[in-house]
């Protein structure tokens, strides 16, 4: 016995009977005094803590971010500060819909998450494995999540929901379309890139600030399944993405991702004839060309799922300096709603949980909440200024002002440039000169399915108006899907003025 652990209770206390319960003779009533039977219930009752609202189902692992290329001249950051630096990092990958017990495999955005624990602090960098989204306002974005999840009458996911909204909010077109390729089902996480999204900013030592998009592309290569694959792997293994992703990792397989970035100066971003800061939209890579950065390598599994992954809570709002944000709605709207899911979700301490937790000094005046396991910061004063602690604001932080284009508040810009408000020519350049014909079919095909499952009055209604958007991308994508439908083209044709 020397050598075992003893089993206790989690106070500590070593204990005999984990298996039975305390009766009034063999069959008689248990007693009230079994508190190792409460405690057992009672944690086992607590055990789930709210699920995600979205990103629920998820996979994640530990790895490292080794520096490539001298990109100082954007970024006085520290991560980047000369080649061959490494820096530590979890990463998680997540559908964005399904439940935490659906299929990984369902046609979705795929959820790519990446902490880097620097010595200047975390920083999250918090995006997809598309570059644009659904909704460029984050007062949208609810709704929207909405008609991915259950109707509320029938507890079911809802096609006619889907396109609905879609149909409804043009902006949605160039995402959609990404989402109805085979790049909607990709073959795992490892063989799939991943983007910030957002237009973020850097800034040098000089004070110098530019914009920029993240790239993470995929050393293993595009891999995805075809919607008749992902379906069928959905019947064979839920968790097929999960599997993949331990699997390569625990055998030394290390999945690696090669990081890049775009950039625009402010003068180009107030140039360009699109808005930069719209995440419907991509930056051109002809005009804004990728810049090598450093690879990410993934190496370790989590020891625990939910003390990892499951706790894991990233946040676009986590920056360090040198690196900063934009003018991006929907990413200043995720600055303040990703903490508070977190806080709601783990609690105001998050931070505190180990995956979560900056390694390096931490230091300022939080008390107190719920499982504060830090100690408290024991007697240090809880207020500032004060006379008693050493904490000082370090000025080489700064960073430099920004300068506003306008001083007019609005809910929207009623003077917008025509390219603000033009949903329809980044979809069509995708589909002409991005995909080869074998993508167009599967595009095509997919679009068709996911349709047709349209039900209700409104069906005709609907599916008229989606179709109109298709052909605003490409008159060829509109004709071969509304053939696939059988729509009258001519019903089209009347509909598409009445909807801009």
């Amino acid at each position: 016995m020397a050598n075992h652990k003893k089993l206790t209770t989690a106070s500590g206390r070593p204990y005999i009977e984990n298996e039975n319960s305390k009766t009034v003779g063999p069959r008689g009533p248990i007693l009230l005094e079994d508190y190792i039977l409460h405690e057992k219930m009672a944690h086992f009752n607590r055990e789930r803590i709210p699920e995600r609202v979205v990103h629920a189902k998820g996979s994640g692992a530990f790895g490292t971010f080794t520096v490539t290329n001298d990109i100082s001249r954007y970024t006085r950051a520290k991560l980047f500060s000369k080649i061959g630096k490494k820096t530590k990092v979890f990463a998680r990958f997540s559908t964005v819909g399904g439940e935490k017990g659906s299929a990984d495999t369902e046609r979705d955005p795929r959820g790519f998450a990446v902490k880097f624990y620097t010595e200047d602090g975390n920083w999250d960098m918090v995006g997809n494995n598309t570059p644009v989204f659904f909704v460029k306002d984050p007062k949208k974005f609810g709704d929207f999540i909405h008609t991915q999840k259950r109707d509320p009458f029938t507890n079911m996911k809802s096609p006619t929901m889907m396109w609905d909204y879609w149909s409804l909010n043009p902006e949605s077109l160039h995402q959609v379309m990404i989402l109805m390729s085979d790049r909607g089902t990709p073959y795992g996480y490892r063989h799939m890139n991943g983007y910030g999204s957002h237009t973020f900013s850097m800034i040098n030592d000089k004070g110098e600030k530019v914009y920029v998009k993240y790239h993470f592309k995929t050393d293993q290569g595009i891999k995805n399944f075809t919607d008749e694959e992902a379906a069928q792997m959905k019947a064979r293994d839920m968790d097929f993405s999960q599997r993949d992703l331990i699997e390569h990792i625990e055998k030394g397989d290390y999945p690696k991702w090669n990081v890049k970035i775009q950039v625009m100066t402010p003068k180009q971003a107030k140039e360009v004839d699109f808005n930069p800061f719209d995440l419907t939209k991509i930056w051109p890579h002809g005009d804004f060309p990728l810049i090598d950065v450093g690879v990410m390598e993934l190496n370790k599994n989590a020891d625990n799922y939910f003390q990892d992954v499951e706790q894991s809570a990233f946040a676009p709002a986590h920056v360090v300096d040198g690196l900063g944000y934009s003018p991006d709605k929907m990413l200043q709207g995720r600055l303040l709603s990703y903490p508070d899911a977190h806080r709601y979700r783990l609690g105001a301490n998050y931070e505190q949980i180990p995956v979560n937790r900056c390694p390096f000094a931490v230091n300022n005046y939080q008390r107190d909440g719920s499982m504060r396991i830090d100690g408290n910061q024991g007697r240090k004063p809880n207020y500032y200024p004060n006379s008693f602690d050493d904490i000082e604001v370090d000025q080489s932080y700064a960073e430099p002002s920004d300068e506003l284009d306008s001083h007019i508040a609005d809910w929207y810009d009623r003077n917008s440039k025509i390219g603000d408000n033009d949903h329809y020519s980044q979809p069509g350049k995708l589909y002409r000169d991005v995909m080869d014909d074998e993508a167009k079919t599967h595009l095509v095909n997919n679009i068709v399915g996911a349709m047709s499952g349209i039900e209700g009055e409104k069906k005709a209604e609907i599916t008229n108006r989606q179709l109109c958007h298709w052909f605003r991308a490409d008159e060829e994508l509109g004709r071969r899907v509304a053939e696939g439908l059988n729509v009258n083209l001519d019903q089209v044709l009347e509909a598409m003025p009445q909807h801009h």
